[in-house]
């Protein structure tokens, strides 16, 4: 078998795992992938900070969406191994990204590369908006000391505090945003992660009001907070290739689960019609706004989705399969899996894939 080959059958390991969810949602027999499954589908992926801020000053202050404002954007977290937070996040969204891709999803970034400069926090809010994404997610990890932090560990996602004072950002974040990121919440904590151990976080949720992107994106976002990059165990994870590829199996897992089980939420144009509210000021960035709003219209939900990820074991079979290719050449060797040439291939070998761990075919 030649490299090429090679190359692609560890490829389609990555988005075999990523779909398995979505394949056993109901009791009929699992499905195969067809590249089809997320066609007419949007994902915006944020990866979070940027490669580098010259001529740009982070301490701007831009519109938080609750009527005072912050920091344009920060530089991001240093792991423990001194890789940087906007490295971890560019990774794993490139992983997630061949991912959706490979099912048909169209997919947006935030950024184009890691290494200029990636947009204040509004302008990537604003991006996300006028992406009329199905779903938004915000990809970061977290850091609680300059140095070591061995009692604080664990992932979260980030809450917007409810009401938020713009209506059409309240109507994305309090539908689709909140159930997408206990979805998100559910694949974490189904693949083996830890929820969060610090920071109010509660069952892997945590609420806050001092977030400008939930509160400034109008279409439902999910906010990512992989792990503890000040924890030993968590920040050898976030470091390494085979940690970033299992979070993104996770992220990916999660987004798909939404996409293809979740309520039927409003379609985008119709949140951009709704009138925008009067913006509150608060009495801190700490407080939730007092802003009332009109309640969003009830949906009526699918069947929730059995929580089916891959265990360990077969994780552990994956990783084993993709340490020669990934010690060899890094993330950048799966980077250009996907394209118009062999995507047929991919999702052969996807589909075979899905049959043999799933038991429904192969041995």
């Amino acid at each position: 078998m030649n490299r090429f080959a090679i190359k692609a059958g560890l490829g389609a390991c990555v988005l075999g795992a990523s779909v398995l969810i979505p394949a056993q949602v109901s009791a009929e027999p699992a499905a195969t992938a067809t590249g089809t499954e997320l066609s007419g589908m949007t994902v915006f992926l944020d990866p979070g900070h940027q490669g580098s801020s010259e001529g740009h000053d982070l301490t701007q202050q831009v519109n938080d969406g609750r009527g005072n404002t912050k920091d344009c954007q920060t530089s991001g977290m240093t792991s423990l191994g001194g890789v940087p937070e906007h490295t971890i996040n560019w990774n794993v969204s490139q992983l997630v990204k061949s991912s959706l891709e490979s099912l048909g999803a169209k997919v947006v970034l935030s950024r184009q590369d890691d290494t200029g400069w990636g947009g204040c926090i509004d302008e990537r809010a604003r991006a996300a908006s006028e992406s009329n994404a199905d779903l938004a997610v915000s990809i970061h990890a977290d850091s609680t000391a300059q140095g070591e932090d061995a009692s604080k560990h664990g992932f979260h996602m980030i809450i917007p505090s409810l009401p938020i004072p713009d209506e059409k950002a309240d109507a994305a974040q309090s539908g689709g945003g909140l159930e997408a990121s206990k979805m998100m919440r559910d694949a974490y904590k189904s693949d083996g992660f830890v929820p969060a151990n610090y920071a109010g976080v509660n069952d892997g949720l945590q609420t806050r009001a001092d977030v400008a992107g939930p509160a400034l994106t109008q279409v439902p976002l999910v906010f990512v907070e992989m792990g503890n990059g000040s924890n030993k165990e968590d920040s050898a994870q976030l470091e390494s290739s085979d940690g970033q590829l299992k979070h993104a199996i996770t992220i990916t897992t999660g987004i798909v689960t939404y996409l293809l089980t979740g309520s039927e939420a409003a379609p985008a144009q119709e949140l951009a019609a709704a009138p925008a509210a009067t913006t509150i000021p608060e009495a801190s960035e700490d407080s939730a706004s007092s802003a009332t709003t009109t309640t969003p219209k009830a949906t009526t939900p699918k069947a929730a989705p059995k929580s089916t990820a891959p265990d360990s074991a077969q994780l552990s079979e994956l990783m084993e399969m993709l340490a020669p290719l990934l010690e060899v050449e890094g993330l950048d060797g799966l980077k250009d899996l996907v394209n118009d040439k062999n995507l047929g291939l991919v999702s052969d070998l996807a589909s075979t894939l899905l049959a043999v761990i799933t038991g429904a075919g192969g041995n």
